[in-house]
């Protein structure tokens, strides 16, 4: 039985600000919070024309719509979850999201599979020990030397071969952006 679509995030910013989004109500599942993405977005900047974005572990979608509203070129949405899955589908057709593409799977089976480089990639897993560290891994093929990798964990944000450049904590939640260390 499919999950009841009750859970409902806003949109904070761009050209679809103030639109609702639902998600189900899915155990893990945790939307970014609004002060966190508005953090987020005032690190990146409010316009993303340009930018090609990866959202992995997608869930709500509140971090891919929030970078689509702000005319990023592409969003591309992993989702693993088929009920997750299927509320991204109609957010993403109630938005008329054009620069937004959706995949149905596993987040580690498609960076493996992808070709594309990225400008912005948003990492953020269910909270599972050393989940995030393990997968900045293979994100090192999908990025070049000036992309910025978003995570949120329940620890705070520091991972080998990876350059802190901002980092925030709200209550529980340790974020930041990553830069691909590239010095030996």
């Amino acid at each position: 039985m499919a999950a009841t679509l009750r859970n409902q995030v806003r949109i904070i910013g761009g050209e679809w600000r103030s639109r609702l989004i639902s998600f189900p109500a899915k155990e893990g599942l945790r939307p970014t919070a609004n002060r966190i993405r508005e953090t987020l977005f005032n690190w990146l900047g409010q316009d993303l024309t340009g930018k090609s974005c990866l959202d992995l572990f997608a869930g709500s979608g509140a971090l891919g719509f929030e970078a689509a509203s702000r005319r990023a070129e592409s969003v591309t949405m992993v989702e693993y979850d088929a009920d997750a899955y299927q509320a991204l589908k109609l957010s993403a057709a109630k938005l008329a999201g054009n620069n937004v593409s959706l995949v149905k799977g596993d987040a580690q089976a498609f960076i493996k599979s992808d070709k594309k480089i990225y400008d912005i990639v948003f990492v953020d897993p269910p909270y599972i020990d050393n989940a995030i560290a393990n997968f900045l891994h293979f994100l090192q093929q999908r990025i070049h030397y000036e992309s910025l990798v978003y995570v949120e964990d329940s620890k705070p944000i520091e991972y080998k071969g990876w350059h802190v450049v901002r980092a925030h904590r709200a209550g529980k939640v340790h974020y930041g952006l990553l830069k691909l260390n590239l010095e030996k």
